[in-house]
């Protein structure tokens, strides 16, 4: 857990991860200015799809999936295995400092289970994927260990970006389901609680990330 006393540092660096400006995609790569930072695939009533991405955001991003990553990932997803096979669905919390210093707020950890569960009742033949950047890598952690054992065993793949519990295992899902992707520099990576460059670079990851997601949901 990471203390307060701590919280002067956090708030002395950059925390507008939600500002495309300060990310430099590649050429060839999204616009990310032009993605929803708000899905809701599931609790909306839509279709059920192939693939169900539960995702969460990191801190201070806005909407319920962020701008940073999450766009950018659903995108290059939706390449990969068709956007008709794809549905998203965001979790609704805070993302708020206190929430990542914490560990991971405990709520929306709770409500990213929920939805987990309610994907596999909802649409029972869906595969169902839980992925989270930043502080959204907290909750996916959190939420595994809240999974029951048959649900755990049911998720097709977890992927976190920048994970601030990178080592650590998720839940009972096995790691070969488990893609985390930490980029060299990325003091919250290491454990820490600074906002550096390399954190804010995700979304070049995106295609390497739907490569995996496609590998395990067939």
């Amino acid at each position: 857990m990471r203390t307060s006393t701590f919280l002067f540092t956090l708030l002395s660096v950059p925390l507008s991860l939600a500002a495309p400006t300060v990310i430099a995609i590649p050429e060839g790569g999204l616009n990310i200015r032009q993605s929803s930072d708000t899905r809701n695939d599931l609790t909306d009533g839509s279709a059920c799809k192939a693939v169900t991405v539960i995702f969460a955001r990191g801190t201070t991003e806005s909407g319920n999936v962020g701008a940073l990553v999450g766009p950018p990932f659903f995108s290059a997803l939706a390449t990969a295995i068709g956007t008709e096979n794809l549905a998203v669905q965001g979790v609704d919390y805070p993302a708020d400092i206190a929430g990542f210093l914490a560990g991971g707020d405990a709520t929306g950890s709770k409500k990213m289970a929920e939805l987990v569960g309610q994907a596999f009742t909802q649409c029972p033949d869906t595969k169902v994927v839980m992925s989270g950047y930043s502080q959204g890598g907290q909750l996916v952690h959190n939420a595994a260990n809240q999974l029951s054992a048959d649900n755990s065993a049911k998720v097709a793949a977890a992927v976190i970006f920048g994970d601030p519990d990178d080592g650590d295992a998720v839940g009972s899902i096995p790691a070969a389901k488990v893609d985390v992707i930490c980029h060299a520099g990325d003091n919250i990576c290491d454990g820490g609680i600074i906002i550096l460059p390399a954190h804010l670079t995700y979304s070049m990851d995106a295609g390497a990330a739907a490569a995996f997601v496609k590998g395990k949901t067939g």
